[in-house]
C-alpha cells in the first residue's frame, strides 16, 4: 500500500551501496615502490551521504561492510559526518572491501580488492522497508548491481519498495568497467535508468549506453526514459532533459584550480540531491551541483573535499573571502 506523498519523511536522502577501506603512497612514490601509507574509505554512495550531510540535509546510509576494523571506522566515520546509519551493518561473513589508489606522473590508477567483499553479499533481506519507506528519496548508483547477482536484487527491491511508498528515486549510472564490461552493463543500467524519477548520466556514459556520439540520437533514447534526466558534462555545460529536448543548458561553474578530480561527480550529485531536498527548482539545484562539484576538484580526497553548505552560499552569492 503507497504512503502519503504529502507525509513528513525523517529523512531527506537514503542511499546504500559499497565503502571500502582506502589507502595510497604518501608522497610521490607508487604502490609497491617502498615509503608510507595513508588511509581513509571511499564510496560512491557514502561519499554522496556526506556531501548531503554538509549541505544540511538529512542522509542515511544503509550498507553493509565487515565486522573488522575498516568497516567499523566507515561506521564511524560517516556517523561523525552527521550521517544516518543506524542501519549499517556489520558482518563477519565476509570482509570490508579494500582500494588501493596512486597518482604517478600525472596518472592515477586504482586497484580493487572488492571480490567477496562483505557489501557483494547484500541480499534484498537486508533492506528495511520502512526505512526506504520514510524518506523523500532513494539514491542509487550502477556501482552496486555490478557487484554480485545479489546486490542486483536488492537495488530492483529497494526500487519496488521506493515505488510502492511514493519515494522519489534518483539513479547515477556510474559506468565501472573494472567491475563488469559494458556488455554486461548496459541492459542494467538502462533498465534502471527506466526506474528512475531523476536520472544523472555523465555525457560520455551516454556515448557508451547508446552506443552514438551523435547528440540528437542520445536526445532520442533519453526521450523513452519517463523521468527527468540530468546530463553532466555535455559540451561545457549541464543539461535538464525532459521528453528528449534539452529544457534548460547551464554553463560549467569554473573552478580556478584543478587539484583532484576524485570524488566531483558524487559532489555534484549530493549538491543536486540537496537542491530537490529543499524544494528548489531543477535549474536552482543543477546550480547547486555545479559550485559543488567545482569546489571538490579544488582539494584532495574522496570526500574529505566536498563543501560545507556556507562554502557553497559564499560561491553562490560571489563573496570574497577575506582573511582576517
Amino acid at each position: 500500500m503507497s504512503s502519503n506523498p504529502q507525509r513528513s519523511a525523517s529523512l531527506d536522502i537514503i542511499t546504500f551501496g559499497e565503502s571500502m577501506g582506502l589507502l595510497f603512497p604518501e608522497g610521490v612514490r607508487g604502490i609497491g615502490q617502498g615509503g608510507s601509507m595513508a588511509q581513509s574509505f571511499g564510496g560512491a554512495e557514502s561519499n554522496v551521504a556526506i556531501g548531503l550531510a554538509r549541505l544540511g540535509c538529512r542522509a542515511g546510509w544503509c550498507g553493509q561492510v565487515g565486522d573488522d576494523p575498516l568497516g567499523a571506522g566507515i561506521l564511524k566515520a560517516l556517523r561523525g559526518e552527521g550521517v544516518d546509519v543506524s542501519h549499517g551493518k556489520q558482518t563477519n561473513i565476509a570482509p570490508t572491501g579494500l582500494m588501493l589508489r596512486e597518482a604517478v606522473r600525472g596518472k592515477v590508477s586504482v586497484y580493487y580488492y572488492r571480490a567477496g567483499s562483505a557489501a557483494s553479499r547484500m541480499t534484498p533481506a537486508d533492506l528495511d522497508a520502512s526505512y526506504i519507506a520514510d524518506a523523500k528519496i532513494l539514491h542509487l548508483t550502477g556501482i552496486t548491481p555490478a557487484l554480485s547477482g545479489s546486490c542486483l536484487d536488492t537495488v530492483r527491491e529497494a526500487i519496488a519498495i521506493a515505488k510502492n511508498s511514493g519515494v522519489k528515486i534518483c539513479f547515477d549510472p556510474n559506468l565501472r568497467l573494472k567491475l563488469w564490461t559494458l556488455e554486461q552493463a548496459r541492459p542494467v543500467l538502462l533498465e534502471l535508468a527506466a526506474s528512475a524519477d531523476y536520472f544523472l548520466p555523465g555525457f560520455d556514459e551516454l556515448k557508451l549506453l547508446y552506443q552514438t556520439d551523435d547528440k540528437e540520437e542520445i536526445l532520442r533514447h533519453l526521450g523513452e526514459l519517463p523521468g527527468t534526466v540530468i546530463v553532466k558534462s555535455a559540451f561545457d555545460e549541464n543539461w535538464i532533459v525532459k521528453g528528449g529536448v534539452v529544457e534548460t543548458a547551464l554553463p560549467f561553474e569554473k573552478a580556478p584550480q584543478v587539484v583532484d578530480t576524485v570524488g566531483a561527480g558524487d559532489g555534484f550529485c549530493a549538491g543536486f540531491l540537496s537542491g530537490l531536498a529543499k524544494g528548489m527548482t531543477l535549474p536552482e539545484a543543477v546550480r547547486i551541483a555545479g559550485i559543488v562539484g567545482s569546489l571538490v576538484v579544488q582539494a584532495q580526497g574522496d570526500w574529505e573535499a566536498l563543501p560545507t553548505l556556507r562554502e557553497v552560499e559564499a560561491v553562490l552569492h560571489r563573496q570574497v573571502h577575506i582573511e582576517r
